[in-house]
């Protein structure tokens, strides 16, 4: 035997690690279903490269992202591509390769085959590369349709060894675009709440409308609608739609809190926060665990790494209270062994 470790000391040691053991487990997410926060890639890594790009997806993939967001607008020619705003002039060089049309620069007025022909440029924080990471596909800064983000994250599934999520939004109220939206997903499989995909909207109407679209097709596909509801009129909310995605910058009665989340929890709605914009590794933590601990189900961010790690750190196995307990009592016994081989 050691020489300072005689056998009380020992035992003690040991009954300490094993209450331990046989009570540590981690501690579960306030979240509405008791599941780890989700993490969505804002329009991809756009904190680190162009936004709403092959690149950018894939850059937030291999950073842990569980869902990629492409925003979609109709071309001209009725194809869906990723793209935040109607126009094509803030995040693109249109202006130097297509002039304008009718005046401006709406994704509406320009073909498919047209807008292939432009490059997406970085906004914000982003830029044209980040290091370490080399995009695997051709023409990665282009803008993509919205099959080409569904292949690409179908084809990194299988290569990052977990699914990655689709979480499309529809940034116009159009039929065609729900019709487009809810075909395309059906082509790649997809169709069951069981699957991951969500489908958001900032229009209550637009989701009822594809929710009614779903029943009729038999389809049971999550959705969410978009911008701070008051409280009151969650109930209501919740006949339409799984869950609700408020924006974490807004203040007043309608401001995301602990309580405004309960209130969203008890009327069986998750909620999705958006837009976590912080790059400073040590304030964008803070800010996650204090979303996470009030039991926000998931994050729009722009830098997937951080988000993905906070939120990793946060449902890291910790043991609980009853632990501590069994821990100090494993302790004061080890304190008795110790007194007794000191005498």
């Amino acid at each position: 035997m050691h020489p300072i470790l005689d056998r009380p000391v020992t035992w003690a040691i040991g009954l300490t690690l094993a209450l331990c053991a046989a009570t540590a487990t981690a501690a579960t997410p306030d979240t509405l279903n008791g599941a780890a926060p989700i993490i969505v890639a804002h329009r991809g890594a756009s904190g680190y490269l162009p936004e709403h790009t092959l690149a950018g997806y894939e850059l937030a993939i291999r950073m842990g992202t569980d869902y990629i967001e492409p925003d979609l607008q109709l071309t001209k020619d009725g194809y869906l591509v990723a793209m935040h705003d109607t126009t094509l002039n803030r995040t693109t060089n249109v202006e130097t390769v297509l002039g304008t049309r009718n005046g401006g620069y709406l994704v509406s007025n320009y073909t498919l085959a047209e807008i292939k022909q432009l490059t997406v440029e970085p906004t914000g924080t982003g830029k044209t590369s980040y290091a370490g990471f080399t995009p695997s596909y051709p023409d990665a800064f282009k803008v993509p349709t919205f099959d080409e983000v569904i292949q690409l994250a179908q084809a990194q599934s299988a290569l990052v060894g977990r699914t990655v999520g689709i979480y499309p939004e529809a940034k116009i109220a159009d039929p065609l675009m729900e019709d487009k939206i809810l075909s395309t997903l059906v082509a790649y499989g997809y169709g069951s709440s069981s699957d991951k995909v969500i489908i958001q909207s900032f229009s209550l109407d637009t989701l009822k409308s594809i929710r009614a679209k779903q029943d009729a097709l038999g389809l049971s596909m999550s959705e969410v609608f978009l911008g701070n509801s008051a409280a009151s009129s969650f109930a209501d909310i919740a006949k339409y739609v799984n869950g609700i995605g408020p924006s974490i910058s807004s203040g007043g009665a309608n401001a995301v809190t602990d309580a405004y989340i309960d209130a969203a929890h008890a009327a069986n709605l998750f909620v999705h926060g958006y837009t976590f914009a912080d790059a400073n590794p040590l304030t964008a933590d803070a800010q996650y665990d204090k979303y996470f601990g009030w039991g926000m189900d998931g994050v729009f961010s722009n830098y997937a790494d951080l988000a993905v790690a906070s939120r990793n750190e946060f449902i890291a196995a910790v043991p609980e209270p009853a632990t501590y307990a069994m821990l100090l009592a494993g302790f004061g016994i080890l304190g008795v062994g110790m007194r007794r081989r000191v005498r």
